[in-house]
């Protein structure tokens, strides 16, 4: 034990500060081992989250698409024949022309003054006819673009709902197939009831704006282009602010409930008997996006580029943009511009401008990723 004794009296402090050391280093490890451990576990857990998260989104994008799809394949094209028929019943030109053609060269049929009040009624037909689908085309295009995006945030909703996502607490029901088609059939309140007012206001707007245009003065392409958004730019503010809305949605869910039972030619739809709750929310959704200053704008950036597209197709027919004929020589070109407005979507270059607009996509992104981040 002697030698022991020395040994320990001797290196006590070296033997301390090594089995220390060894002591903490041991710590460590354990620390380290328990620290990467969590950070295995951590990793699992946001491996699933991750995965999880994929999920959702593949789901949503897939439900989105299928949306769309339905959209652009059916409730587009079928409300722009709607509307197309519509226009062309309330806003015949035929009656008008045909009198003034059986009056050309036959004073005994028209009397001056009968014939200078079917001009005039011709002018303003001519331009009604011309801006209610330069509007109500730009407008149907928005207004689906609209609906798709807000369907597709409840449908991201619902999706992580099913899933199990911390988001479920705001869905408590589920939106089913015969409430995504009654919103979207909402798409055809403007053909089947707005048409009406539209064009109501429409023609106050074009009789303001080309009360003091003779049709006996001469007009260049680009004036023509001017009067033509002056009869939008009034009827957009003709009334209050936003009030262009009430052409596109009802006042209230109700209201469309009433008028789809009106409509309906089965005595048992569900849609008289439905919770409308749910479409109550979606309309309303709908609503306050229409009424926003922000799409007010892009609706404004749509138009004219509308009508900028407009002028080229009409350019060739009336000459140099500088040439300027008499009114009345204009107007059958405008009435012809109507029917390329209100062209089938997969045809109609107009449609196509609306969509390619950087600033309409830009809108529609920013929309869906805030209404989803907002779900």
């Amino acid at each position: 034990m002697l030698p022991f004794r020395g040994f320990w009296s001797r290196h006590r402090k070296k033997v301390l500060v090594t089995l220390g050391a060894i002591g903490a280093g041991y710590a460590v490890y354990r620390f380290y081992a328990s620290h990467q451990k969590k950070i295995l576990d951590l990793g699992s857990q946001d491996e699933s989250e991750r995965r999880s998260e994929e999920i959702v989104k593949a789901q949503l994008q897939s439900h989105f698409e299928n949306i769309q799809r339905i959209s652009d394949s059916t409730t587009l094209p079928y409300a722009m024949y709607c509307l197309r028929t519509r226009i062309s019943e309330e806003l015949d030109v035929s009656y008008v022309t045909e009198r003034l053609g059986k009056g050309k060269g036959n004073s005994s049929n028209l009397s001056p003054s009968e014939k200078l009040e079917l001009w005039e009624r011709l002018k303003i037909l001519s331009f009604t006819r011309t801006a209610t689908s330069l509007w109500s085309m730009t407008m149907l295009c928005l207004f689906v673009r609209v609906q798709v995006n807000i369907l597709g945030r409840h449908l991201y909703v619902e999706t992580a709902r099913i899933l199990g996502s911390s988001e479920s607490s705001e869905q408590e029901w589920p939106l089913d197939r015969y409430g995504e088609q009654k919103f979207l059939s909402a798409a055809d309140y403007l053909s089947n009831y707005g048409i009406s007012k539209l064009i109501v206001k429409m023609e106050n707007a074009a009789s303001q704006v080309l009360k003091d245009k003779e049709l006996r003065n001469p007009f260049n392409i680009g004036q023509l282009r001017d009067m033509m958004m002056q009869i939008i730019d009034l009827f957009i503010n003709l009334e209050a602010p936003g009030s262009w809305v009430a052409c596109l949605l009802p006042d209230s869910t109700s209201e469309y409930q009433q008028l789809a039972a009106i409509s309906s030619t089965s005595s048992d739809d569900p849609m008289v008997f439905m919770d409308t709750s749910k479409l109550e929310q979606l309309m309303a959704e709908t609503r306050d996006v229409m009424s926003s200053s922000d799409f007010r704008e892009i609706m404004e950036i749509s138009l004219r580029r509308v009508m900028d597209h407009l002028v080229e197709a009409l350019s060739p027919h009336t000459g140099s943009p500088m040439f300027a004929v008499p009114l009345a020589k204009l107007l059958p070109r405008v009435i012809q511009l109507s029917p390329s407005l209100l062209e089938e979507p997969s045809r109609n270059k107009f449609v196509q401008v609306i969509r390619d607009l950087p600033e309409v996509d830009l809108f529609f992104k920013l929309l869906y990723a805030n209404s989803a981040n907002a779900s």
